[in-house]
């Protein structure tokens, strides 16, 4: 390994050095951070203020490098001087203000919340907070789920969001009522640790229950993954029941790897014993499925994890692909959207230890200077899978094993009704851009409520209602669809696939319409679609956001509208429909009202130039976009 790939141990490790230097150095001192010493990315350190004497090491790494300076971002300061994500939150939470300021606003995240305000309302703002849960392969339960509802309505704005990692969203609650909501969803079965923030976020599976042995170890691993990665230092429970647990039991195998520190993983006597003081570099985020099944956009999570069976269906080990992510910076080529790359297989006994290594590799050497540059797609592009292999090998203590072939994959919606393999139902229900309210909220909590029926989130913002008895589904079916949540064959193939973020009036950093201006635009498609002659069971995978930080996966769609301006849109065409190929920019400023003069031409010429089942993304990739430019320009409308 060249020296700049140079193994280092994690800072606060019990590090031994060659043998010239026989000593050991590391504890961290967990809860006195105000002084602590950050000895950083690639040997450089930080120091959030001089050290006395007497003052303990807080935190050794070996060296890569001769130590210089190094910048580090302003969130990277806070996360140090916070001992273990709670000052200056927990003074924040008792003020009269009903926002809190800008380091508690970073902290807050990684308990599962942001603060946001009505970006619409003028004359002054007017603060609430978004509250997000966490839901390892969307699962819900009864307890849970009426909960929320209950929420909702009681201290949220009367909706829910199905978000696009399978979880949850409330927004509007008052920082007055943090607490209340906070606590109810703990002690209702329910999370929101981690669900934002710089660590590990929900952690997807395909949100179907059925019972099958691929499946199930898919789900299972999602939850063992979960709660490898969850933090460990108490901050949540702390500020939000008073230091009260209410978790579940983990298995022997997480405790296990958690604790295993035989490469150099861990912080040594640290409460964080992975995430230390700084946490990880941003976001991270997984996903687990199995062969065929991309109901999870795999590729574009930091890891993806696909579970590998022998020919009797025994599951058997898992290929693992890393660095992918899709947020970026209009403007700034230097920030991309990118797909995941295959490092390997590791057999199932190993997923864990794995897992840790690359989320340390990460952590290690992740940059925290510059959070444009934060996430792990940005390390692997900058080194290279190799190197990047090479490094995380030394902390999983182990080569992966060559990736084994697998068949192609495909988009599973999990709509309507489908046989679970135990005797029981599920139904999948689409709820256009996860907008859980109205007549519609009401309906499914009557029919979750008679019923007892535990419930899924999908990574599509749609809702699985799991364990269904032969003799319920027909009553739950006329129930649900007087309210309209209707079967598949009564919905619109565009709106099936389609995916928005919430954008405005909250989000804020929202440019333009997402949520609120998708159902026009996929109106306005379907208008184009029959004006050129496109069949109404044909499709096209549209997915819009409010800007370009990607939470709908536009880059992933075979059309994606990104905000880039009020009223105004990035066209992102090449996407295709199992979610396997990547997005290209297209065309810039395309104001809302003049969408169909971009569309239209791309949709004739695709009805009338396909090669056979070609899909719309394929096509627009094999013509080229200097081609469709040209076609665009040259259109005449539809010959009559």
């Amino acid at each position: 390994m060249s020296s700049s790939s140079t193994f280092r141990a994690p800072a606060g490790a019990a590090t031994v050095f060659s043998a010239d230097q026989k000593i050991r150095l590391g504890r961290l001192d967990a809860l006195r951070s105000s002084h602590s010493v950050f000895l950083g990315r690639y040997g450089r350190r930080g120091v959030s203020s001089p050290p006395s004497a007497s003052s303990p090491i807080k935190a050794v790494s070996t060296p890569a490098k001769t130590e210089t300076a190094t910048k580090r971002s302003k969130v990277e300061i806070i996360k140090e001087k916070s001992n273990f994500i709670r000052y200056p939150l927990n003074e924040e939470l008792l003020t009269e203000a009903p926002n809190v300021n800008e380091s508690a606003v970073q902290l807050i995240k990684f308990h599962g919340s942001y603060q946001q305000y009505n970006r619409e309302e003028r004359g002054g703002r007017s603060y609430s907070f978004m509250l997000r849960t966490k839901n390892p392969s969307g699962k819900v339960p009864n307890q849970l789920y009426l909960t929320m509802d209950d929420l909702a309505d009681e201290f949220g704005i009367g909706t829910l969001r199905l978000t696009t990692r399978q979880t949850f969203q409330l927004h509007g609650v008052l920082k007055q009522n943090l607490k209340t909501v906070m606590s109810s969803i703990i002690k209702n079965m329910g999370s929101t640790l981690g669900a934002c923030g710089d660590l590990n976020r929900n952690v997807l599976a395909p949100a179907a229950p059925y019972v099958k042995k691929d499946y199930l170890f898919a789900q299972e691993t999602a939850d063992n993954i979960a709660a490898l990665l969850s933090p460990q230092s108490g901050f949540y429970y702390d500020m939000w029941v008073d230091g009260e647990q209410f978790m579940t039991a983990e298995s022997p195998e997480v405790v296990k790897a958690r604790n295993d520190n035989s490469h150099g993983t861990n912080f040594v006597d640290s409460p964080e014993p992975i995430y230390g003081t700084q946490f990880l570099p941003r976001k991270f985020k997984v996903a687990v499925t199995v062969p065929t099944d991309n109901s999870v956009d795999l590729l574009t999570n930091d890891i993806g994890v696909v579970v590998v069976s022998d020919e009797n269906g025994e599951p058997q080990g898992f290929n693992i692909y890393v660095g992918g992510g899709m947020g970026r910076t209009h403007r700034m080529e230097s920030t991309f959207a990118r797909l995941a790359e295959p490092i390997g297989y590791v057999p199932k006994e190993d997923i864990l230890y794995a897992v840790k290594a690359i989320v340390v590799t990460q952590r290690e050497h992740g940059r925290r200077d510059d959070r444009k540059y934060s996430r792990m797609k940005y390390l692997i592009s900058s080194w290279g899978i190799e190197k990047f292999r090479d490094v995380v090998e030394q902390y999983y203590g182990k080569k992966f094993e060559p990736s084994r072939d697998l068949p192609e994959w495909e988009f599973k919606s999990y709509l309507g009704w489908h046989e679970q393999g135990d005797g029981a139902w599920f139904c999948g229900l689409h709820v256009d851009s996860g907008r859980v309210g109205g007549i519609m909220k009401k309906t499914l909590r009557e029919v979750i409520e008679k019923y007892k029926i535990d419930v899924r989130i999908t990574p599509n913002q749609n809702i699985v209602l799991c364990d269904i008895k032969t003799e319920w589904k027909r009553p739950i079916t006329t129930v649900l669809a007087q309210a309209g949540l209707l079967q598949p064959e009564f919905v619109d193939p565009l709106n099936q696939t389609a995916m928005a973020c919430p954008a405005f009036p909250l989000c804020p950093l929202a440019i333009t319409e997402a949520e609120r201006g998708i159902p026009s635009i996929l109106k306005r498609v379907r208008a184009m679609f029959e004006k050129v002659g496109l069949e109404y069971d044909e499709s096209v995978v549209i997915r819009v956001t409010g800007c370009p930080n990607g939470c709908a996966r536009p880059y992933m769609a075979e059309l994606g509208l990104v905000g880039d301006g009020p009223n105004s849109y990035q066209v992102w065409l090449g996407g295709t429909p199992n979610q396997m190929a990547i997005a290209r920019s297209f065309m810039d400023k395309v104001k809302v009202h003049d969408l169909e003069k971009v569309f239209e031409p791309l949709f004739y010429h695709w009805k009338h130039e396909r090669q056979t089942k070609e899909s719309f993304g394929e096509y627009t990739t094999r013509m080229g976009f200097e081609k469709l430019k040209e076609l665009i320009d040259t259109y005449k409308g539809v010959s009559q």
